[in-house]
């Protein structure tokens, strides 16, 4: 099948079982549009007879079946299917993610987190689990050299020296161990000082410190136990721990709600602030005013068409950034097999509580049911994991006949088990606000292509 849109005086077709992008001319556009198969020249020529020449129409019919016969359009989904069944999947750990605090100084409403605790008790992780977690990594590892420990809470800056306890015992055991430990932590900068931002700064490979755009869009979702607003705290010490990066990778993450439809605004609020790495996400869940209803989202569609064309004259300008929902490196990305295969949580990546329980991604701590064993004795469920594993985009239905199918992965285990009761269905809300996003990616990276020919 052939995704076509039109989009800012771009016209776009996206092959859904190769992952292709084209920019077409009006003819070769209106020729693939609505087609779920190649139309012979004497369809296309009845299609189009009555507003192009012939030999114009020939000549498009041409490129296109060039493209077709190279793979590039009309491919089939058993192409791919191949090529999964011909590689083996590296199953050995890459990643934990470390909740080092259960607890948290703010109280965010849309907190996936229910407000810091995982629903499981306020606590914090001892030095003795975290350093147990770092060695289950290693020993788990196999063969790869790169590992990564995120930080995560809950607020983990409230439990800062089990943070610095462990890149210590990191970097000590990096020469014996033959590993490289990439460093992660998420925070909502609210507990920064000049020791911590130093620190980070140091040690942390990269930073995502939470804002959600403009202070009338941040204080009433994220404020603390009392209700205050966390604005005014948070920004100074981003901005302070951020001119510190050198260069360093960081991320500014914010989330919108029903509340700030206008998300855009917020975007751009952040980039008026000097952060250059923005992502502002859709809020996930229901049963409150802050999530969003069927009726909401042609709104939303339609906000971040108009994000998309407020970022093309930031690049424009002086005051360029990137905004992580609009890059696609449509020559470097992930590979076609990783594209397929998704996250790798529950055998790449696991998240640890603090009493030391696995599980297959942060999101999942605290629900019982998802819990895969621990790092004392190991996976004792490997019959989750393997479902996790094989939750590809061939197993879900929703998946395997959508054309964004190659640019999302089929989407969060949690976000699906958590709407639908069930990894294998995803979330209909963000599936259309993903396709959306990636709609405007592609248009951007088609504007970009032609700057860089002028």
């Amino acid at each position: 099948m052939i995704h076509t849109y039109s989009l800012n005086g771009y016209n776009i077709a996206v092959d859904e079982n190769s992952g292709a992008v084209h920019v077409l001319d009006d003819l070769t556009y209106e020729m693939l549009q609505n087609e779920e198969e190649l139309p012979t020249i004497d369809g296309a020529i009845r299609k189009l007879g009555n507003k192009y020449s012939k030999e114009d129409i020939v000549e498009g019919y041409e490129e296109i079946l060039s493209l077709k016969e190279q793979g590039g359009l009309f491919s089939s989904i058993k192409d791919i299917e191949k090529i999964v069944a011909s590689k083996d999947v590296n199953t050995n750990l890459k990643a934990l993610c470390l909740h080092v605090s259960h607890d948290c100084n703010l109280r965010c409403e849309y907190c996936f987190a229910s407000e810091g605790d995982y629903n499981s008790g306020r606590e914090l992780m001892s030095e003795e689990v975290a350093i147990k977690a770092v060695d289950y990594l290693v020993e788990n590892s196999g063969g790869r050299q790169k590992i990564e420990i995120d930080f995560f809470g809950g607020e983990p800056l409230m439990n800062f020296e089990v943070v610095e306890a462990v890149v210590k015992y990191g970097r000590r055991i990096e020469k014996e161990s033959g590993k490289r430990f990439h460093f992660t932590i998420t925070t909502n900068g609210t507990l920064l000082n000049d020791h911590r931002i130093d620190f980070i700064n140091e040690n942390m490979d990269n930073v995502v410190i939470s804002i959600d755009g403009r202070k009338e869009s941040h204080d009433p979702v994220r404020h603390d136990c009392n209700g205050k607003g966390s604005y005014d705290r948070i920004i100074p010490l981003a901005q302070k721990l951020v001119a510190g990066r050198n260069g360093k990778s960081y991320f500014v993450r914010g989330t919108f709600t029903a509340k700030n439809k206008d998300f855009s605004n917020d975007v751009m609020h952040l980039a008026d602030l000097g952060f250059k790495e923005i992502s502002v996400e859709p809020v996930v869940g229901n049963g409150s005013d802050l999530y969003f209803k069927e009726s909401d989202i042609p709104e939303l569609l339609k906000e971040y068409e108009n994000l998309a064309i407020k970022y093309i004259e930031k690049l424009s300008s002086d005051n360029k950034f990137r905004f992580y929902h609009f890059y696609i490196n449509l020559d470097d990305g992930p590979c076609l097999f990783k594209r397929i295969t998704a996250c790798g949580a529950g055998y790449e990546y696991m998240a640890v509580s603090p009493d030391g329980k696995l599980y297959p991604c942060h999101q999942f701590v605290g629900q019982e049911e998802f819990a895969v064993g621990d790092i004392y004795n190991g996976i004792s469920n490997n019959k989750l994991c393997m479902e996790l594993k094989n939750n590809t985009i061939f197993e879900k239905e929703t998946c395997r006949e959508c054309w964004a199918k190659l640019f999302c992965s089929g989407g969060c285990h949690a976000n699906s088990f958590f709407t639908n009761g069930t990894i294998k269905q995803p979330n209909e809300v963000s599936c259309m606000l993903q396709k959306k996003r990636i709609e405007c990616a592609l248009m951007i990276n088609a504007w970009q292509a032609e700057q860089d020919e002028k």
